[in-house]
């Protein structure tokens, strides 16, 4: 029997995750439980486990592929007797390939061989060998924004005039070689029709954003090669063709024109992490009214402390950093204003009796802020165990959804980058978030004397509808006292 394992939501309502790397391949033999793929979320790099026992029969998404949740991704062969199929004998088609289109994939409702019709807009127009009759062929048509394998029947074509056969000159053809050069008509790459210059149509593979963006820029697709999955047309090999086209009608003087923008732009597909946090920060930069307050600190007694701490047995096996000071000073603080652990739920304001300590940090695949949970119920050497784990799995990209959702308040520590200060954003859902800026050698009045001292400066981003101007600054002015005078932790805690 065959059975399909389908993409499984890992967080909290994730939608898609992009295949990493496969460990298994078709014929392998596998187990319930072996890891058989990673995949990336929005949130982390996670491997998934087979639910089933047997013969991997195909793998249904690439690596490199992003897959919606839902999708089947791997089918294994159980044994037993094979699952029913239609009434005319035919089996599923499933292949996975690079070159197949991405995002969406094949899917088993469009993929099926079962369903041997489609709309006749979507057919390919190709001319039948003389005298034979029109048969069912396997050809690609665009759908919404992939690409299906749907038996489609060949119409026949107008016969052309030799002077109809070649193709109508364009304005924004590209030089031979180049991401969007000229194609032959008929190429198999096209799927779907575009009008060209002599009046005609020439079938084209494009997705419909990229049809309205060639209409929007003047650009014949039917003058263009697609660089995309299938031969497909991509936004890319029109701007090339429209930059092209500019270039060409206007060059700036002394301007030597390139062959294409490939040689001279880098273009970055926006997701996983990078896409995630776009979308959490420009929804908290305009939902919560942010204020962001500043306080330059002495921390001499601060750094002293660390130095201390790191001489102590029970801090023998740990990385003890300023950081961790200025993490159990927030913590203290809360204590102290409750309300700065807390969150907007529009209806009412839930302030929380536990903190899960977020901790900003920069990794190969963008900015994450994984949390200590429980943090208000460590001692200081649990605390300083949590925060090496939780930076060491970042960094190494081990940090699983668990460990980046429900924070309550976090720190960002600028101040490995070599910065003084910045205006945090607030993570979605948290009324705080503290900067940590670097520490420096600056004069400073002590006793009616200017002396060196290590100082810093801290930031504090709050959410204003919860947080008043008041609290917000005994706040952070309680987390600079206590990083001057680190005593004040014990008399406060």
């Amino acid at each position: 029997m065959l059975r399909e394992f389908k993409l499984p939501d890992v967080g909290e309502g994730l939608t898609e995750a992009e295949i990493i790397k496969w460990h298994v391949s078709v014929g392998d033999n596998v187990v319930i439980n072996q890891t058989i793929v990673e995949i990336e979320t929005a949130k982390a790099v996670v491997e998934l486990p087979c639910p089933f026992e047997g013969v991997v029969s195909s793998l249904m998404a690439a690596e490199g592929e992003t897959v919606d949740v839902g999708k089947p991704i791997i089918a294994v062969d159980t044994g037993g007797p094979a699952e029913a199929a239609s009434a005319g004998g035919a089996t599923t088609l499933r292949t996975a390939s690079p070159g197949r289109a991405s995002a969406e994939g094949l899917s088993a409702e469009v993929a099926s061989a079962t369903r041997e019709t489609a709309l006749a807009d979507d057919m390919v127009p190709s001319l039948p060998p003389e005298g034979a009759a029109a048969k069912p062929v396997r050809q690609p048509v665009l759908v919404g924004y992939g690409v299906k394998l749907s038996a489609t029947t060949r119409r026949p074509r107008k016969p052309q005039t030799p002077s109809s056969a070649a193709p109508a000159p364009s304005a924004v053809a590209a030089p031979t070689g180049s991401p969007a050069s000229v194609a032959p008509a008929g190429s198999a790459a096209y799927a779907g029709t575009a009008p060209t210059q002599g009046g005609g149509r020439v079938s084209v593979l494009a997705k419909p954003p990229v049809r309205k963006l060639a209409k929007d820029l003047g650009v014949d697709l039917a003058a263009l090669t697609g660089t995309g999955p299938n031969g497909s047309i991509t936004r890319e090999d029109v701007h090339t063709a429209a930059d092209m086209a500019a270039g060409a009608a206007a060059p700036a003087p002394g301007y030597t024109a390139y062959a294409g923008l490939a040689e001279r732009e880098e273009r970055i597909l926006v997701k996983g992490v990078r896409k995630a946090t776009a979308a959490a920060m420009v929804a908290s930069a305009f939902t919560a009214p942010h204020v962001t307050e500043f306080l330059q600190v002495d921390v001499t007694a601060t750094m002293d402390a660390v130095r201390r701490l790191r001489e102590l047995p029970d801090f023998a096996e740990v990385k003890v950093s300023p950081l961790l000071l200025v993490a159990k000073a927030l913590l203290t603080a809360v204590k102290r204003y409750p309300m700065i652990n807390s969150t907007w739920t529009g209806d009412e304001i839930v302030v929380k009796r536990y903190v899960n300590l977020g901790i900003a940090a920069a990794t190969q695949r963008g900015l994450i802020v994984p949390n200590v949970k429980e943090a208000q119920a460590l001692s200081l050497p649990d605390l300083a165990k949590a925060l090496a784990e939780l930076t060491e799995k970042a960094r190494s990209g081990r940090s699983q959804p668990a460990d980046l959702t429900g924070g309550t308040i976090t720190i960002t520590n600028v101040g490995v980058f070599g910065v003084d200060a910045g205006t945090p954003i607030l993570n979605p859902g948290e009324a705080a978030i503290l900067a940590f800026g670097q520490i420096r050698d600056l004069p400073w009045v002590v006793d009616g004397q200017i002396v060196p001292r290590k100082v810093t400066t801290l930031a504090l981003s709050f959410d204003h509808r919860i947080i008043d101007g008041e609290i917000g600054s005994y706040a952070l002015r309680d987390v600079g006292a206590m990083l001057q005078d680190p005593l004040r932790m014990l008399a406060w805690s």
